[in-house]
């Protein structure tokens, strides 16, 4: 669970800041985006073939 403390002199902005940075940071939005509707086993093996060739990619 991502956490943000609020320090003394520290605005809202800028804890909204540092907590979406976490969020990203995690992936938690990039799960709840992908368990929002069901896949397809097709769509499965499509979206592992993405990934396996971008990190193939990148390496």
């Amino acid at each position: 669970m991502t956490q943000v403390v609020l320090g003394q002199n520290e605005g809202i902005e800028s804890a909204l800041r540092r907590f979406k940075r976490q969020v990203s940071k995690a992936g938690i939005l990039a799960d709840v985006k992908r368990y929002r509707h069901f896949e397809t086993p097709l769509e499965k093996k499509k979206r592992k073939e993405i990934a396996a060739r971008r990190k193939r990619r990148f390496q």
